[in-house]
């Protein structure tokens, strides 16, 4: 059974621009769609942390509004209490890519506060983009990409045609005048391709092996991508 590897974040608050944290994490839908996507094509999915610490979910994205309703809700929030693989994640520290056949980083403000400059993560996300194998990323953890930029500011990304969380988004959640930074920002700064859809809408981009998503809605559609690439 081919196993893909999620890289999610260990953080559990965002700091913000005045030095307060905002408590956040992984957003619920950006990993249960996507394990149940691959697990539904017969894949295993192992999640890694940094120091294999269980991530937190982020509250706001248990509600029914985002959900759909409460049905969604509940359903979003019973998953993530029951699926065994998020309560025993793996160090990301000790990650052998050779054991997986792609790797997927679901997103939440947590990877603004932590994969975005975590070094493991670079690697692992430098090695993957040149073995070749589906590379996934969606909403905010296009973030963890800023890690990947050497001393010169130059990062093997550059070029890439991708997308993220963006500006519009960001201010239509209530960030955009409280964040350190913005995620579309840096990854224009970083050199990448970035291309913007419409907001909260599924939006997918696919340039060689890295795929990424927009948004919570593009996660499942993005998780689909690189399943239809590994048959």
């Amino acid at each position: 059974m081919p196993k893909i590897l999620f890289v999610m974040t260990g953080a559990d608050h965002w700091t913000l621009a005045d030095g307060s944290q905002h408590p956040t994490g992984y957003w619920g839908e950006e990993f249960v769609a996507p394990y149940e996507a691959f697990t539904g094509a017969g894949h295993q999915v192992v999640v890694a942390t940094p120091g294999g610490v269980v991530p937190t979910v982020d509250k706001n994205s248990l509600a029914p509004q985002v959900n759909g309703g409460p049905d969604g809700a509940a359903r979003i929030t019973a998953a993530v209490q029951t699926i065994g693989e998020l309560q025993h994640p793996i160090r990301l520290e000790d990650v052998r890519l050779a054991d997986y056949a792609a790797v997927f980083y679901p997103g939440g403000h947590g990877p603004m506060e932590d994969l975005a400059v975590n070094a493991d993560s670079a690697r692992l996300l430098t090695d993957t983009l040149n073995s070749g194998k589906p590379l996934a990323i969606v909403c905010h953890a296009p973030a963890a990409l800023l890690a990947t930029a050497d001393a010169d500011g130059v990062s093997p990304f550059a070029g890439y045609r991708l997308t993220g969380f963006t500006n519009a988004e960001e201010a239509q959640v209530g960030f955009a005048d409280k964040a350190k930074w913005l995620l579309q920002d840096r990854l224009v700064a970083l050199g990448t391709n970035f291309r913007e859809g419409a907001p909260w809408e599924p939006h997918l981009e696919q340039d060689r092996n890295l795929y990424t998503g927009q948004n919570p809605a593009s996660s499942g559609p993005l998780a689909n991508e690189v399943v239809s690439a590994l048959q």
